[in-house]
């Protein structure tokens, strides 16, 4: 099944021989319809890869950012529906690997296989689910993806156990989310002794998959401590705080910023 994803840009992606900057916001914030901008100009700004979060009435895993970026978004009217309207031809503009992040229960409610058959017409290239539990997508859902084309990326935290990583690492086809567990997502205060530790322990592990580190990256200082050892990093709480402040017009500054 291995061949399915060869044509995927997230793999495409991966081969680069680069540091990849992927950068999440929650799609319908701050307004309704700036989700297409946004994307247009984080490519053009030099992004490698983009996660577009669907919102969620009750985002658990989230810090405080995004929580909070998620409920306006859905007071603005953001919905499962209108996010994949809004991207129906995305693929006209924009040319970089692009992940759907969410949490399960809209993509059960919206019917997971259809889910997914849109997903792929529209041309995303995979999931990141936290809340999914691998094992449940392992038995039930992995052939629907497979179909599909996409990437479904799963999440590890120091807490995770050499097994279980090993196991993801087996059924996984694209990277492997880092959490890094600092203290505060956005921090500006870089990584402390453990998570440097345990950037360098999964490194030695050798995993089949390329890994990327998401949670506390906010500046081009903690961007390079988190790739140090990884292939990439992902921000979120900055660049919504960015945009909250600044606007998306800037958008290009916040990319300078880092890279």
């Amino acid at each position: 099944m291995l061949n399915t994803f060869k044509m995927n840009r997230i793999n495409q992606k991966l081969k680069e021989d680069k540091k990849i900057i992927s950068i999440y916001f929650t799609a319908g914030y701050p307004e309704l319809h700036n989700t297409i901008e946004i994307l247009q100009r984080l490519e053009k700004g030099g992004v490698d890869m983009v996660e577009i979060g669907l919102p969620f009435s009750d985002p658990l895993a989230d810090g405080p950012t995004i929580q909070a970026s998620s409920t306006q978004a859905l007071r603005n009217g953001m919905t499962t529906e209108l996010l994949f309207n809004q991207l129906k031809d995305i693929r006209k503009s924009v040319k970089i690997p692009l992940i759907v992040m969410g949490y399960f229960n809209p993509v059960l409610q919206y019917g997971v296989e259809r889910f997914c058959e849109t997903c792929q017409e529209i041309g995303i290239d995979g999931l990141i689910i936290p809340d999914l539990p691998v094992d449940v997508y392992n038995e039930k859902y992995k052939s629907i993806f497979e179909r599909n084309n996409l990437i479904n990326v799963f999440l590890i935290t120091p807490q995770t156990s050499k097994e279980r990583i090993h196991f993801i690492d087996s059924i996984s086809t694209g990277f492997i989310y880092m959490v890094s567990s600092a203290s505060v997502t956005g921090s500006q205060e870089g990584f402390g002794k453990a998570q440097k530790s345990y950037f360098k322990r999964i490194a030695n592990m050798k995993l089949k998959n390329p890994q990327i580190v998401g949670f506390g990256i906010s500046n081009r200082d903690t961007f390079k401590q988190a790739t140090q050892f990884t292939k990439g990093a992902i921000i979120g709480s900055a660049f919504i705080k960015f945009i909250s402040q600044k606007g998306i017009g800037k958008i290009d500054d916040f990319i300078e910023s880092v890279i």
